[in-house]
C-alpha cells in the first residue's frame, strides 16, 4: 500500500509580543503560536539539576514510570511510583539508572497535582513554593481567569499521548527541548478519539491499516527551547516529545465564563457542563434508535448527523 504523508504546518513564532498585541491580534485567532523572548524570571538559568534537587529537597512526589518512551494513558503502559523529589530529579536526568523500578532505561514523568487531587488544583506556588519564586508567569489573562499552574519534569525521549484540554494554556519550556505536534479541533474525526485522548499514539509512524483516516489530519508542529512559550488554545490536540531532560510549566486559564466548567474538575480536562449534557442526550437518542430495524436506524441516524451539521457546525474555520 502506498504510504501517504500527513500535511505538516510550522507553528508561527513571534518575538516581543506585548500583552495588548496578544489579546487584540493573536488570541482571537484561536490558533497555536510560539512566543519568544518573554520575561519568565530567573528559572530559565537557575533550574539546573543540582539547584532543583536542593531547592525542594526530599519531599515525596508521585510520578509516572514507563519502560517504553511512548506513554499511553488509554492502555496504561506505565506505573505510578513515589520518590523523594531530589532523587526523582536526578533519576529523570539520567539515561541509564543504577536504581530503577522497571528497567535500567525507564522513563520518568512528573505532572504536579494538588494536595488532595479530588479537591485541590495544581498550583506551583503551593506545591513547590521555593521554585515558584523563580518564575514570572506572563499575565496575558485576567487574574480571576487563572485555573492552575502545572509543574512538569520529563526524561529525555519521553512522548506523551495525544489529547486536548478544555482550557487555554501556556506551555512554558523552562529548560530542555520539546517537539510538539498539534491538531485542530476540526480534525477530531480523523484522530480516533476515546474521551479526550487519541488512540493514535505514534503520530510519526501511525498504523494506517488500523487508523486510515489519520493521514487526513493536518499536523501543526513546533520545537520549543528554553524560554519559549507555546500558546495552546482550548480543544487543540497536542502530542509532546521531550527531546532532552526538561522542566516545563503549564498555566491554564478559563476562556469561558467560570460557571461553564465542572466545579469538581481539578485537572481541567472535563468537558464543559453544556457539552457533557449534550453528549448524554445524544447517547440516550442513540439508545432509542436501537429500537428500530437496521435500515431505519441507519436512515434516521444520517438525518440526525445532517441536523447537527446544519445547526452546530462552523463554516468559518481557517
Amino acid at each position: 500500500m502506498e504510504r501517504r504523508e500527513q500535511a505538516v504546518v510550522p507553528v508561527e513564532r513571534l518575538a516581543g509580543v506585548t500583552r495588548e498585541r496578544f489579546l487584540s491580534d493573536i488570541y482571537p485567532r484561536r490558533k497555536p503560536v510560539v512566543l519568544k523572548g518573554m520575561e519568565l524570571g530567573s528559572c530559565t538559568t537557575k533550574w539546573t539539576v543540582d539547584y532543583l534537587s536542593q531547592a525542594e529537597g526530599s519531599k515525596e512526589v508521585k510520578i509516572h514510570v514507563s519502560a517504553v518512551p511512548q506513554m499511553d494513558f488509554l492502555s496504561k503502559n506505565f506505573v505510578y511510583r513515589t520518590l523523594p523529589f531530589d532523587v526523582f530529579v536526578r533519576r529523570a536526568a539520567e539515561v541509564n539508572h543504577k536504581e530503577y523500578f522497571l528497567s535500567e532505561d525507564e522513563k520518568y514523568y512528573l505532572r504536579s497535582v494538588g494536595e488532595d487531587v479530588r479537591k485541590d488544583i495544581a498550583d506551583i506556588r503551593k506545591q513547590f513554593p521555593t521554585l515558584a519564586e523563580d518564575v514570572q508567569i506572563p499575565d496575558y489573562f485576567e487574574k480571576e481567569q487563572f485555573f492552575s499552574s502545572v509543574f512538569r519534569i520529563s526524561s529525555a525521549g519521553l512522548q506523551l499521548w495525544t489529547h486536548y484540554d478544555v482550557m487555554d494554556n501556556f506551555l512554558i519550556q523552562v529548560t530542555g527541548k520539546k517537539r510538539v505536534a498539534l491538531y485542530s479541533p476540526r480534525d477530531a474525526p480523523y484522530l480516533y478519539l476515546s474521551g479526550t485522548k487519541s488512540e493514535v499514539l505514534d503520530v510519526d509512524n501511525p498504523d494506517l491499516e488500523k487508523y486510515p483516516l489519520f493521514v487526513k489530519a493536518k499536523r501543526y508542529q513546533c520545537f520549543l527551547e528554553a524560554g519559549d512559550v507555546l500558546f495552546i488554545p482550548a480543544l487543540w490536540f497536542h502530542n509532546v516529545i521531550s527531546e532532552e531532560f526538561g522542566v516545563a510549566l503549564n498555566v491554564f486559564w478559563k476562556h469561558l465564563p467560570a460557571d461553564c466548567y465542572d466545579k469538581n474538575d481539578t485537572y481541567g480536562n472535563k468537558d464543559p457542563m453544556a457539552a457533557s449534557r449534550a453528549i448524554q442526550i445524544l447517547d440516550r437518542a442513540l439508545k432509542t434508535l436501537e429500537e428500530l430495524p437496521e435500515e431505519y436506524r441507519d436512515f434516521y441516524a444520517r438525518r440526525m448527523v445532517l441536523r447537527i451539521q446544519e445547526k452546530a457546525y462552523r463554516n468559518d474555520y481557517g
